[in-house]
């Protein structure tokens, strides 16, 4: 019997270079005809021979259907189980057959979408992509904290990213903990696991802010019709962002807010390292007025930071950003569009109409010391 999916066990930076290149091709490839593939309850014999000790790796999760080259089940290393035999593939592995990206640290668990869990596979990209990206990673109960001491106003670079069921009380402890050791000018954490409903509402009674985010997801194709938008170099998008960012931070005293505004876009880098990233804009005589992003991780792909200058409101702006972000990700192969869109607010609305359906929900939870 084929197993619902194969992993393959791969350095992170690996695998960003064949995001580029569009299929992982690794020394084996060439030396032995084929790609090293795993079932999930074989990889650890893989992981303690190659790279012993190491947390730092990711898995690929295939969907063995989208393979077009051969699979054969044959023997190991030597010092394996004598019955075991090991999926390899003899042709390199596609990208666009991963449907999910998993940060490998063991003793935790590891949780393997299946490729027709829309929602599986939405948590595997959020809580991967800051694992990743991270400077830092520490564990904590059903989770980890990601650090990033270069940018200490970003609660998205800073935080615990908790993926396992765990109580109020236990998520405050960590935080506090945390963000005494690394010296955070916040305490956050996204809890991403489905049905945190209770504890989020536990931290808000003990004095936390919450916020419900709905996972949207679709299918990419059928993009909707309107005027098209243009891929532009990210620096472009850094005024625009640091204009937005400026108005939702009003609040903050002037030196604060400056560092805050130049952390929050000087941060954006860091997603292409570990994703393919397209940035999107529309512009109005030569003024960037709308923008998004579009984020390439094998088979599934991510929208954020649909924005739009209040001044443009009302043109179809956003529409054009979204059509061809949706257009790229068919092109490069995608089969699933994810996205967080806060619950309470009409962008939710929004997507909706587009052909997004709500697939789950997260919770983000911060307090301020």
């Amino acid at each position: 019997m084929i197993p619902s999916v194969y992993v393959h066990l791969i350095e992170p930076a690996d695998w960003r270079a064949a995001l580029t290149a569009g299929a992982v091709r690794p020394p084996s490839l060439a030396s032995a005809g084929f790609v090293h593939l795993s079932t999930p309850e074989q990889v650890h014999l893989p992981a303690q021979a190659l790279f012993p000790g190491r947390r730092d790796l990711v898995l690929l999760v295939v969907d063995p259907a989208r393979l077009t080259d051969p699979v054969r089940f044959e023997p190991g290393m030597p010092h394996d189980p004598e019955s075991m035999r090991f999926p390899h593939l003899y042709g390199p592995l596609p990208v666009t057959a991963v449907v999910a990206v998993v940060p490998y640290r063991p003793p935790a668990p590891v949780v393997l979408p299946a490729p027709d869990d829309a929602l599986g596979r939405a948590l595997a990209f959020f809580t991967s992509l800051p694992i990743r990206r991270a400077v830092g990673l520490g564990d904590v109960p059903g989770g980890v904290a990601v650090l990033d001491p270069d940018f200490p106003h970003s609660r998205d670079n800073n935080r615990l990213l908790v993926t396992a069921p765990v109580d109020a009380a236990t998520v405050e402890a960590a935080a506090a903990e945390v963000a005494g050791n690394a010296g955070w000018l916040h305490r956050a954490a996204g809890l991403m696991w489905p049905g945190a409903d209770d504890v989020a509402a536990e931290l808000a009674r003990r004095g936390w802010e919450t916020e419900q985010l709905v996972v949207m997801a679709r299918p990419t194709g059928g993009a909707p019709d309107g005027p098209r938008a243009e891929v532009v170099d990210q620096g472009e998008v850094h005024g625009f962002w640091a204009e937005s960012w400026r108005e939702a931070l009003a609040a903050e005293p002037g030196p604060r807010l400056d560092a805050a505004v130049e952390q929050l876009v000087g941060r954006e880098h860091l997603n292409d390292r570990v994703v393919a990233v397209t940035d999107v804009v529309v512009r109005e005589e030569g003024r960037v007025v709308a923008a998004g992003q579009l984020r390439v991780d094998g088979a599934t792909a991510a929208i954020d930071s649909v924005l739009t200058h209040p001044s443009a409101r009302g043109r179809g702006h956003a529409d054009a950003v979204l059509a061809r972000a949706l257009d790229l990700a068919t092109d490069a192969g995608c089969d699933l569009v994810v996205l967080e869109a806060a619950a309470q607010d009409w962008p939710r609305h929004w997507y909706d109409r587009r052909g997004f359906e709500v697939v789950g929900s997260v919770w983000n939870a911060v307090r301020e010391p």
